[in-house]
């Protein structure tokens, strides 16, 4: 038995044998493949722009304004900071992101606070008639 200590017995040089040197790229040999390291991950932060993470925010936002706008998840304190907080983002992308980006949003902005009135308007589930 090779390994002693396990009781399992591993090939020389195999991928338990302890002795083994570590691969110098990963298997399969795209060395893209391999875990970032620190000084990736900073690279990359640098090279993003804090533009793109906002725009990025603003469909998510809009899924769980509209997901609090259904009955069976009806939170419509949520959903209102979700719509505010769309509208104060595009104030702030305005001059940032191109212009059809910010009306396409604009008009998200418009529908979900169409939704809202209804959803405001329409009487909670469990709640006596005249109590919405």
């Amino acid at each position: 038995m090779a390994d002693h200590e396990s009781g399992i017995w591993v090939p020389p040089g195999g991928s338990a044998d302890p002795r083994r040197e570590p691969p110098d790229e990963p298997p399969g040999g795209d060395p893209r493949a391999r875990p970032p390291t620190p000084e990736d991950v900073a690279e990359q932060l640098r090279r993003l722009k804090p533009s793109d993470v906002v725009v990025s925010l603003l469909p998510t936002l809009a899924q769980l304004a509209y997901s609090k706008l259904e009955p069976a998840s009806r939170d419509l304190a949520e959903a209102r900071v979700a719509i505010d907080a769309i509208g104060a983002l595009l104030r702030v992308l305005d001059e940032v992101i191109p212009a059809e980006l910010t009306r396409d949003f604009q008009q998200v902005v418009v529908n979900l606070q169409v939704a809202y009135a209804a959803a405001a308007g329409e009487p909670r589930e469990g709640a006596p008639p005249g109590d919405g």
